[in-house]
């Protein structure tokens, strides 16, 4: 029997959490550590994620196939050789495209009934 690619729509609604992990890896390869500081800097340190969600979610998000672990390194001397770095997948930029698209038609919604500090235009 053929395989079907998986419908990136069937895992919508995300979690905040994986939203914000594949938002840190939309640009490029990045360690877990990382990955925190980006998720504070996109969100003006409004969100802090730990070191057990972040690393429980990887799991997941690796297992769900929406983010790999790369075996490229930086400079090796600027690097500590225990880091594991990870990047989205094809599938998972699908994933993050679509989550993207369902959040700007919610934001259009709440907009058109003047949830957004001003009236709808």
């Amino acid at each position: 029997m053929p395989h079907t690619p998986p419908n990136p729509y069937d895992l919508l609604p995300l979690t905040p959490a994986v939203f914000h992990i594949l938002l840190a890896l939309a640009d490029g390869e990045r360690h877990g550590y990382s990955i925190m500081q980006e998720v504070s800097r996109i969100t003006d340190g409004a969100i802090q994620m730990g070191p057990g969600t972040l690393y429980g979610t990887i799991k997941r998000m690796l297992e769900s196939h929406l983010i790999e672990e790369t075996d490229t390194r930086p400079d090796p001397a600027l690097d500590d050789e225990r880091r594991r770095y990870y990047r989205l997948t094809g599938f998972g930029r699908q994933v993050a495209e679509a989550e993207s698209a369902r959040l700007v038609m919610l934001l259009k919604v709440a907009k058109s009934k003047s949830l957004l500090g001003g009236a709808a235009s």
